[in-house]
């Protein structure tokens, strides 16, 4: 059964959020500690949709619980990305170019939008965490859509028909 492209790249994005979680937990307890690990793992993006949205008044539970609801749905929805570079590009390049558009939007809206440090002053454990967790979930995403997708990586490929080209 062939899954349309953007079914599959959503149940992508899902899947590379749950690892992305688990890496998180996984490094918790390697550590030993119950703390955030980087500003991902932190109240910091429910804060930034608490301000777009102008929540006034949340708690910290709160802002990590908007923060996980957020991660849940933009992990999903990413997926689409890969979904269009793959469609574009075969892999490891559509891997690649997801995963630096991915860090480029950590490393500019936290900062922008979350008042965080640049990523160049982040401790150096943070932004280990950070990228690892990235290329987690980079490669999730990457290999649950490989597994989803027809035989052929071209499968997807977009082809201009003869209205088109008229």
């Amino acid at each position: 059964m062939k899954i349309p492209w953007v079914v599959r790249s959503v149940i992508a994005g899902a899947a590379g959020t749950a690892v992305m979680t688990l890496a998180y937990e996984a490094e918790r307890r390697v550590r030993g500690s119950r703390r955030a690990l980087d500003y991902d793992d932190s109240a910091v993006p429910g804060v930034i949709v608490a301000n777009v949205l102008d929540l006034k008044g949340l708690t910290a539970k709160e802002d990590l619980e908007l923060g996980l609801a957020l991660r849940t749905g933009y992990g999903s929805a990413f997926g689409l990305w890969h979904g269009v570079l793959r469609r574009f590009l075969p892999e490891p390049y559509a891997a690649l170019a997801f995963g630096t558009t991915l860090l480029g939007a950590t490393f500019t809206a936290f900062p922008l939008l979350g008042r965080t440090p640049p990523p160049w002053q982040w401790p150096p454990d943070v932004l280990a965490t950070a990228v690892g967790t990235h290329v987690a979930y980079v490669v999730a995403v990457a290999v649950v859509d490989d597994v989803l997708a027809p035989s052929t990586s071209t499968a997807d490929a977009w082809e201009p028909t003869l209205v088109e080209l008229a």
